[in-house]
């Protein structure tokens, strides 16, 4: 039988990359006792007003279909959101609900690029941004996201990678997996790069309100003379500790929002109305979970710091925002996969190997920082260990 060439290109780019959290869970309910330090997801639960919130539209009949926008009440509330926070005015013509940000990536992409384009993309990056390119057709072109500059983004790098078959400059900051923040400088050479060869610029900033305590957090959407070429993505997963109710949305040039409505409608015709309307009240005022979660985040962050770096050939890089802190493994002589696979075994601790992210990270770990500071300390001991005993082997 015959399948359509997008199942090609997506092969290999799925659940293949989270392949040892897999595993770990797989460990977990045969009964063996785990430290998972692998996915990204909130450690609190969603706020129990938003569930309130939830419940009450159900009951209140809120449960048929909506349209391909998104529901008026969470349109305005976005719209008046991103005016505040912005610093410029943000009609509701300019924004899309879709369920998630990586259904809204999705859809984002599939409305700017096609067969034959390039998307150039920071790499690291996070694991599935390739297969949202591939299904495209487009190709992906990586830009080395390099250590010396905290894992930010270079517009020298962009611009030598540029061709005539370039469409769009994909940013995701604050970034997973490296946790680096762009700054208004960064930003402004990377908007000068896409105005001058008409790219677009997709920017994923769904840790914007996850950055850690005296980290200063910039838009490409607050520079004016950007805004006919800046689409954003976000939700409430990690604002408001609540991924499994898929509430997205992207705000970009009202053309480009016209353009998206077809495919939006065509994939979806609508999310939940009873989830948007939590969603309205959720995004209408600051939320109740995220500046605690961005404390312990960065305190677990330089917890990790503080106990590996300079252990056995180990190096931390300390995050400015999100999830996540990455360990460097390379001085004991494996792939982040393998030493990933050992740590699992021997020490029964779950990491995401470096390589699931882009060959930028070959050779490190991604660490969340989800598990509480005690079980952080006592996974950062077993990586320790780990690491002395393959050091002890090559001896």
């Amino acid at each position: 039988m015959r399948y359509a060439s997008v199942t090609d290109r997506l092969a290999g780019l799925g659940g293949a990359k989270w392949a040892i959290h897999a595993r770990a869970r797989d460990l977990k309910s045969a009964g063996e006792q785990i430290i998972e330090l692998t996915i990204g997801e909130p450690d609190v639960e969603t706020p129990e007003p938003m569930l309130e919130a939830a419940a009450r539209s159900m009951r209140a009949g809120r449960t048929g279909y909506s349209n391909g926008r998104g529901e008026p009440g969470l349109v305005a509330a976005l719209a008046a959101r991103y005016t505040a926070r912005r610093g410029r005015g943000i009609g509701r013509n300019q924004v899309m609900c879709l369920p998630g940000t990586q259904t809204t990536l999705y859809a984002i992409l599939r409305t700017l690029v096609e067969s034959g384009d390039e998307v150039l993309l920071g790499d690291p990056m996070y694991a599935t941004y390739e297969g949202l390119i591939a299904q495209t057709g487009a190709t992906m072109v990586p830009v080395p996201l390099r250590p010396e500059h905290g894992f930010r983004m270079q517009a020298a790098d962009v611009a030598a990678r540029i061709t005539p078959r370039t469409r769009v400059l994909f940013l995701n900051t604050p970034h997973n997996p490296t946790g680096a923040v762009l700054r208004p400088a960064d930003i402004r050479a990377l908007g000068e790069v896409a105005k001058a060869h008409d790219l677009w610029i997709v920017s994923d900033e769904v840790y914007e309100d996850l950055v850690f305590p005296g980290v200063p957090f910039t838009s490409p959407l607050d520079f004016a003379d950007l805004a006919d070429r800046v689409v954003v993505a976000s939700s409430i997963s990690k604002s408001h500790a609540a991924p499994g109710f898929r509430s997205g949305w992207c705000v970009g040039p009202a053309e480009f929002c016209e353009r998206l409505l077809p495919l939006s409608e065509t994939m979806l015709f609508g999310s939940q109305p009873f989830i948007a309307d939590m969603t309205q009240i959720a995004v209408s005022e600051p939320s109740p979970v995220a500046a605690g979660m961005a404390e312990r985040f960065a305190r677990r962050a330089a917890l990790i710091q503080d106990q590996l770096t300079g252990v056995n050939g180990l190096y931390v890089h300390r995050p400015e925002a999100g999830m996540f802190a990455l360990v460097d493994v390379r001085a004991t002589g494996l792939t982040g996969e393998e030493f990933a696979l050992g740590l699992l075994d021997r020490q029964k601790v779950a990491v995401m190997p470096g390589e699931s992210f882009g060959a930028g990270l070959s050779g490190w770990l991604r660490l969340s920082l989800t598990q509480p500071d005690e079980r952080v300390v006592e996974a950062t001991d077993r990586i320790a260990a780990h690491a002395a005993s393959l050091l002890e082997g090559v001896a």
